[in-house]
């Protein structure tokens, strides 16, 4: 276990406390993505958990940035590519030089993928959904959403249940 783990994740919660809020996914799930990546890590959980939950920071961080740049009127082409590719950079290779992401006997695999890179699949394609998903029930309710919070529980929600059915398959 790294012992910067949990300084980490307190400076993401510090620095997210004085974020601006942007229109898409709300700086409250980005903290409370990243917080859940930090601690689950410093409690030892399965990787493939965690994962999860640097899929949804990942997703947060770039549905974040492309809002920011909208909101700035900053536009070039491939925007959204890029934008995309550079946080998946920025969070897969930094991993795969730490060593978690090989395929060694110290981390094991899910039918032949690395439970990392397992979760961080799931958890960025779960996070995706729950997002789009609010945004369509939002468009259906007139721009209104249908209970407070809304914005916060559907990209999460996602991210708590896969991390149940990924705690009961894998235990």
């Amino acid at each position: 276990m790294n012992k910067k783990l949990p300084f980490i994740s307190a400076l993401v919660f510090i620095s997210g406390l004085v974020a601006q809020p942007v229109a898409a996914v709300c700086p409250i799930c980005t903290i409370a993505v990243a917080s859940g990546v930090g601690l689950s890590r410093y409690l030892g959980i399965d990787d493939t958990i965690t994962g999860l939950w640097i899929g949804g920071l990942t997703v947060s961080m770039i549905i974040w940035t492309l809002s920011w740049l909208s909101k700035k009127k900053i536009h070039f082409r491939w925007q959204a590519i890029i934008t995309t590719i550079a946080y998946i950079a920025i969070i897969i290779i930094p991993l795969y030089f730490y060593g978690l992401l090989s395929n060694s006997a110290n981390n094991s695999c899910v039918c032949g993928v690395n439970k990392l890179l397992l979760g961080i699949i799931n958890g960025a394609v779960g996070f995706w959904a729950g997002a789009e998903w609010y945004i369509y029930l939002k468009k259906k309710n007139h721009d209104r959403a249908y209970f407070h919070f809304q914005k916060v529980v559907m990209p999460l929600a996602p991210l708590i249940i896969l991390s149940f059915v990924f705690y009961w398959l894998i235990k």
